[in-house]
């Protein structure tokens, strides 16, 4: 929680602009399970993978149960109504209406991440300012309440969630589209599906600015851009670059532990994954329009074209049809 209040601060020095603090809300992450409580087979069958790769490390292989979760969410969000941070942004799971209020008691616009209609009405049920309409293209996690099975994980695309979420909460809500949108073509056409806005997250992963790795930056614009879903990095389904680990994890069967136990049982092999910049044993999170990334500009100029290249292109619809 101090971490986040630090960063908060930092945030306020470097610029007077709004902005905003994304945090989950899965129950498993605001309340984490306890590790005893996961069949031994589960752990064993995640364990056995991760060994594969710890020996590439020199670390010691593990069967060990992961310790139990600390219980941070709560924590952190009321270290953000202290702040008063301008933008509270909520994904993996609805906010609740007593969380809403509070934001909003101290001035705070709330956003809603999620993946189904059903948790867009219950999220603006509840007093939210925004909805983001997560189309299964996004890189990252689901924004799910509750965790799917594999074959629902995929959920629906943009494409179709997006005029879906308009009909059932634009009249109430700024509805905003996120998914596979890299570029002015895709804020053109979610424009005309009745979205509000735009939000993009892989392409300002591979910008200037970006903290990413030079290696995930590369992996985003050139070369095989090919993405997947899986829950192999932290227990919860995510959209990532597709990897050697991916592709064994996904081999392997095995089931990942609930909440984010899958986090800290491979910890250690992701950290040295991440030590010696490996692309192949750590989450690169990316969304499936990457391939229409060729560079990696300045964060700025990434706007600036985007805006640009939407009105040519509602221009040219508007003088067409």
């Amino acid at each position: 929680p101090e971490q986040v209040r630090a960063a908060i601060r930092d945030i306020r020095e470097r610029t007077s602009k709004p902005f905003g603090v994304n945090i989950w809300l899965h129950d498993d992450v605001r309340t984490p399970p306890d590790p005893d409580d996961v069949p031994d087979d589960v752990i064993r069958g995640a364990q056995t993978v991760l060994n594969e790769f710890r020996s590439r490390f020199d670390l010691p292989p593990s069967l060990a149960r992961p310790d139990a979760g600390a219980d941070l969410v709560n924590a952190a969000l009321e270290v953000m109504i202290e702040e008063q941070i301008p933008v509270f942004s909520a994904a993996i799971g609805v906010p609740e209406s007593d969380l809403v209020e509070r934001f909003h008691r101290v001035g705070t616009r709330t956003v809603a991440m999620v993946a189904t209609v059903e948790d867009a009405i219950a999220a603006v049920d509840n007093g939210v300012d925004a909805v983001v309409a997560q189309g299964t293209e996004s890189g990252g996690h689901r924004s799910y309440g509750t965790k799917r099975a594999r074959t629902d994980a995929v959920g629906q695309s943009t494409l179709t969630l997006v005029p879906q979420m308009v009909d059932a909460v634009g009249d109430r809500v700024p509805v905003i589209a996120a998914g596979g949108i890299v570029d002015g073509r895709g804020l053109a056409a979610m424009l005309a599906l009745g979205a509000d806005g735009v939000l993009l997250g892989s392409r300002f992963v591979a910008t200037k600015e970006s903290l990413a790795s030079p290696v995930w930056k590369q992996r985003m614009t050139t070369g095989d851009r090919s993405t997947t879903l899986t829950d192999g990095f932290t227990g919860q389904w995510a959209r990532v670059l597709a990897s050697e680990f991916t592709e064994r994890w996904e081999e392997s069967g095995a089931d990942a532990p609930p909440g984010l136990m899958q986090s800290a049982l491979g910890r250690d092999v992701f950290q040295a994954a991440a030590n010696v910049d490996d692309d192949q044993l750590r989450p690169l999170y990316a969304g499936a329009g990457i391939a229409a990334m060729n560079d990696v500009p300045g964060a700025g100029e990434v706007v600036k074209r985007i805006v640009a290249e939407a009105r040519d292109r509602l221009h040219h619809l508007n003088s067409e049809y």
